[in-house]
């Protein structure tokens, strides 16, 4: 079989990340005395602590230049992720692992991949490509966990301390980026990992980080289809 992959048309790394909403949540109760410290402080804290987690939950729904997408993936520093993203109501399940990133899309996503006749093909099945393929790499890149918070907590406007508060149970700090409309929440007790970062506005949303540290296991799945065969006609 052989087919010409179209572009999804979307471009999944934006997720406005930059613009961004992520979070998290730390376990212990003791304080970490990050309330007093200054906007570029807590924020340097955050990088740090987010830097060094092994694994972390990512999930919400944002608005990305006037799409849609939403977002459920667990991810482990250095090996990968697995979870679903969901892009214009385009869905698809998503695991990179061992170098290599697998999807398994809905009917409507492998029709925008693919075209009409194979995705009749490929419906139910999981197609797999090297991470750093030109077809996945954006896929891929929603798996790593460093950079996905690196990049996030790297752009940002001036920003402004607001008081503590209470986020999901988790004591926090707000840091809100009036050029972008959005807040940061960083944890005041434990490790000072970011707790949610909320976007207001048409072009909002949120999406949380949580379960730092928390076992994951990652493996890739049975009878997918190397999407180099179908290309190549084999």
């Amino acid at each position: 079989m052989r087919f010409r992959l179209t572009h999804v048309g979307v471009s999944l790394p934006a997720l406005a990340l930059a613009a961004a909403l992520l979070g998290g949540c730390g376990s212990s109760s003791s304080s970490n005395e990050l309330a007093s410290k200054t906007p570029v402080q807590i924020i340097d804290a955050a990088k740090a602590a987010a830097a060094s987690a092994v694994s972390a939950h990512v999930a919400g729904s944002i608005v990305s230049d006037g799409k849609p997408i939403s977002l459920d993936m667990e991810l482990v520093a250095g090996k990968g992720g697995k979870g679903r993203i969901t892009v214009e109501g385009l869905s698809v399940k998503l695991i990179q692992v061992d170098k290599a990133v697998y999807i398994n899309g809905s009917t409507a996503f492998y029709k925008r991949l693919a075209g009409t006749a194979a995705a009749q093909l490929l419906q139910g099945k999981w197609l797999k490509a090297p991470a750093n393929s030109a077809n996945f790499e954006s896929f891929s890149q929603l798996t790593n966990l460093r950079k996905l918070v690196g990049s996030t907590l790297a752009a940002h406007g001036k920003l402004t301390r607001g008081e503590s508060t209470t986020v999901a149970g988790q004591k926090v700090v707000g840091l809100t980026d009036g050029t972008k409309d959005g807040t940061l929440y960083v944890a005041t007790t434990g490790a000072p990992y970011p707790i949610a970062l909320v976007k207001k506005g048409a072009s909002g949303g949120r999406i949380v980080f949580d379960r730092w540290n928390k076992p994951v296991t990652i493996v890739p799945p049975a009878d997918s289809v190397n999407i180099n065969q179908l290309q190549s006609g084999r």
